[in-house]
């Protein structure tokens, strides 16, 4: 069977965006699948998922590539270079072929901040190589990258217990 690599954004303002991903990462690794996540933003925290991520060594990679979240940063300057080197990375992954599904966390604020442009983003993951799946995750995804998947989720907040002044929990939300 000839695989078409399929091109899926997770975006809104609910939870869950990459959590989608890593499941549909397992469900991958589950069938023997290669998997490379790049975080775009995430900082070098201690994720559960980054645990997890180490018993499939032999199959998935993840690369925590951000310097935490840009809208509390002091230097944009330096994010913006960051954020650049990172999707370079990216580009560079892309191209070589060797992963089947590759996970792009939270590249949607790349575009939204002006750090990269939509259309660079757009035409890159559309001449990406046909077998490759990719997940782009993160809030407002913008209109060119939404027309370009092949299927885009948009995650809205119903109820989240941080409203009612519950921090976050591990194992849960990180």
């Amino acid at each position: 069977m000839t695989r078409r690599g399929l091109l899926i954004v997770n975006t809104g303002n609910g939870k869950g965006k990459t959590t989608a991903a890593l499941g549909l990462a397992f469900r991958a690794l589950g069938h023997g699948l290669r998997v490379c996540m790049i975080q775009f933003i995430k900082g070098k925290w201690n994720y559960g998922e980054l645990k997890a991520a180490r018993r499939f060594e032999d199959l998935m990679e993840i690369h925590t590539l951000g310097a935490g979240f840009t809208w509390e940063s002091e230097n944009l300057g330096r994010d913006t270079r960051i954020a650049r080197e990172a999707w370079d990375f990216a580009k560079q992954t892309i191209a070589q072929a060797r992963h089947d599904l590759i996970i792009l966390d939270e590249l949607t604020y790349l575009i939204a901040y002006g750090m990269i442009d939509e259309a660079e983003v757009v035409g890159v993951l559309k001449a990406r190589p046909k077998a490759i799946h990719v997940v782009v995750t993160g809030r407002n995804a913008s209109p060119g990258l939404i027309e370009a998947a092949d299927l885009a989720t948009d995650m809205q907040s119903v109820k989240h217990p941080f409203d009612d002044g519950l921090e976050a929990q591990r194992g849960i939300e990180y």
